[in-house]
């Protein structure tokens, strides 16, 4: 059976990456940008400034040099004439905006960032310079980061280096924005993680607003509050470090109506005493307030949240699994720790592998989530397939040592089959989401890619975490069972909720590509359960079966081609419950307008957790009578197919996938619901 895992996974993960990862349309860019010259008619040995000019679309925002905790800065790649050269980016003040407990230093609005370009002193009049200048950033939402580029240019001829009066204007609007260089340098003082920096600032001047963007990266914590005060000629602003150092460091002070101040700090005596002034509040943490959730606590909660996994019934026959091939190693120690360390690598790469899908796909534009692969036709086909064969391979019809995929690796102690097995495992798992995971897999939408991929991975430590549990600690890996005849028969009761996973897929088949795809899709798994039985009598007989793997091997191969091409008509959504109406931004404003409460929640066909808690909770009796009787309108999202509005939404709650349960109480906020629900928590929403 783990062979075959192997061998028939390996076949999963090749086609749906290929499939998944095909290229989508080019998009617009969020943030435009283009490249202008104060004068396109320099002297030679002149220096003309030159900006590059960021527009972002509304709802976007783009980074400044030190992005944050999130984000990165523009990039720039200079191409220019021999002798010439550029000088250093001067970048606008920029705001705050905090997103999931992350500090962003941001811009929403037009602006440029300058540039100064030395023109050869061996130009000649007349003589035509190519400036162009290869550009990288990120444009960001509050739910996702797209990597844009440009190659931008601007022409210039040498001649008289006169400056027009409407390009003085408009390049000098944009050097008001610039942050202005403090003659004398700064002072600052660290005491445990609090540090104080006292910048000098005449006592006579407004202050007001203030905020410290670090400009030194790694060293400060951006997301905690800061406070402000002036003493004398002093301005002091206090925030907190990682932890603390000695060296130079380099900033901006932003104060009143976005004026700033470039600052440079060394060790000093901080001034005592003086007056408390406001700090920057739009969008930054204000002195009192409960401290954002960092990086360490979200990735706890997708550690956490992968544990909690293994209680959701999707995972319930891979455990089965699990269990019976601990069980095999009749309390091995060494062989038990081999097997689990197999299985969890297994599971951190798919994890990882599905998670890098997931962003490259939504920073090409695309409104996917967390179990996004399970709204593709093509995927659930091969999941399909995949369960059939193992289904079979349960019941008993044939033996998995007759396929030889990965032979030389499955000999040394099961540890490509215990790999494949976890891989298997994630594969399963990922239509499911639980508590603690949602807010995480929410929070790896709006991370640089390298923190997101270690939120996915901590996701997959989770999952695997009971079974290294039982592996590397002797008195639980003493409770398993010794083997003995009942592993037979346990193995073929296993068969029962492969079966029933199998026929989920072929009807989540049909929700996606209607009775063409439960034809196809039904058509091949019978095809290939005949198959697996003639292999299992030419194993019994001692016959060739060469014939028969690669016969099977076609079929799959056959199937996905031909679902791929066939005409995809799903069926009609099916008619809304008795008093139940469909997801819509507009009428759930409305709703709310009209302060009637509203009970919305997000399901998919193949999400066993959603299914599960309708069936326990939802569509009961007594969870009806009650929203009557209190007029709690209900309203599903259904989120089987791609639906870019669901996506949206999802993310605006921190959310990557479903399930999802939200209560509108009369004229008030939404609350979030559990995503274990009983009948109790729904009844009480009407007292």
């Amino acid at each position: 059976m783990l062979r075959l895992c192997q061998f028939l996974l390996s076949l999963f993960v090749a086609a749906g990456m290929a499939h998944t990862q095909a290229p989508a349309a080019a998009a617009s860019q969020y943030v435009r940008a283009s490249l202008e010259a104060e004068t396109r008619s320099p002297a030679p040995g002149d220096i003309v400034t030159v900006a590059i000019v960021m527009d972002p679309k509304p709802g976007w925002h783009d980074y400044w040099v030190n992005p944050g905790d999130a984000g990165t800065p523009l990039e720039l790649q200079w191409q220019l004439p021999a002798g010439a050269s550029a000088g250093p980016v001067r970048a606008p003040v920029p705001e705050t905006l905090i997103v999931s407990g992350f500090m962003n230093h941001i811009y929403k609005a037009k602006h440029a960032f300058l540039v100064d370009l030395k023109i050869p002193q061996s130009a000649i009049v007349g003589q035509k310079l190519d400036i162009k200048v290869n550009a990288r950033w990120s444009a960001c939402s509050d739910l996702v980061c797209v990597p844009e580029s440009a190659t931008l240019s601007v022409p210039m001829t040498i001649g008289s280096g006169t400056i027009a009066k409407p390009d003085r204007a408009r390049f000098d609007v944009w050097r008001s924005a610039l942050p202005v260089p403090l003659d004398r340098k700064a002072l600052y003082a660290i005491d445990g993680n609090r540090i104080d920096i006292a910048i000098p600032y005449p006592r006579s001047a407004d202050a007001s607003r203030v905020w410290f963007f670090a400009q030194s990266e790694n060293l400060f914590r951006y997301a905690a509050p800061q406070t402000a005060r002036q003493s004398g000629d002093w301005l002091i602003v206090s925030g907190e470090v990682k932890e603390p150092f000695a060296a130079e460091i380099a900033g901006l002070l932003r104060f009143n109506d976005a004026q700033g101040l470039e600052v440079r700090a060394t060790p000093g005596t901080i001034p005592t005493g003086g007056a408390a002034i406001s700090v920057l509040g739009k969008g930054a943490a204000t002195e009192g307030s409960e401290p954002p959730l960092g990086f360490g606590w979200i990735l706890s909660f997708s550690v956490l949240g992968g544990l909690l996994l293994n209680l959701m019934p999707c995972v319930f026959p891979i455990l089965g699994l699990k269990a019976l091939s601990l069980a095999k190693m009749g309390g091995d120690e060494r062989e038990a720790r081999r097997d689990a360390i197999a299985y969890t690598v297994g599971i951190i790469l798919s994890c990882l592998v599905l998670g890098g899908i997931m962003l490259a796909l939504r920073a090409a534009g695309e409104e996917v989530g967390w179990a996004f692969q399970l709204q593709d036709p093509v995927i659930v086909l091969l999941l399909l397939l995949l369960m059939v064969a193992v289904t079979a391979n349960l019941a008993g019809l044939f033996d998995v040592g007759g396929i030889g995929a990965g032979e030389k690796l499955t000999r040394k102690g099961g540890i490509s089959g215990s790999f494949w097995t976890g891989v298997l495992a994630a594969v399963v798992a990922t239509p499911c989401t639980g508590p603690f995971m949602a807010a995480a897999m929410g929070a790896a939408l709006l991370l640089p890619a390298s923190l997101a991929l270690l939120i996915f991975a901590g996701l997959g430590f989770g999952l695997a975490l009971p079974f290294l549990a039982i592996a590397f600690v002797p008195p639980l890996r003493k409770r398993m069972p010794r083997p003995g005849p009942w592993m037979v028969r346990f193995r073929q009761w296993m068969a029962v909720p492969m079966a029933l996973t199998s026929l989920a897929l072929l009807w989540l088949l049909y929700q996606l590509a209607g009775f063409s795809g439960v034809l196809i899709g039904g058509t091949a798994a019978l095809i290939i359960l005949s198959r697996l039985f003639e292999l299992g009598r030419k194993q019994k007989s001692g016959s060739p079966r060469k014939i028969v793997v690669a016969a099977i091997l076609g079929i799959t191969v056959a199937a996905l081609l031909i679902m791929d091409k066939a005409a995809i008509v799903a069926p009609a959504p099916q008619p809304m419950k008795e008093g139940s109406v469909a997801f819509d931004e507009e009428r759930l404003a409305s709703l709310r307008a009209e302060g009637k409460p509203v009970f919305l929640y997000f399901t998919a066909d193949w999400c066993v957790t959603c299914k599960v808690n309708e069936k326990a909770a939802i569509d009961r009796t007594e969870t009806s009578a009650a929203f009557a009787k209190a007029g709690i309108q209900t309203m599903v999202g259904d989120y089987t197919r791609r639906d870019p509005d669901i996506t949206r939404f999802l993310a605006k709650h921190g959310r990557s996938g479903v399930p999802l349960y939200l209560y509108y109480p009369p004229n008030a906020d939404a609350r979030v619901l559990p995503q274990i629900l009983t009948v109790t928590d729904l009844t009480a929403l009407s007292e």
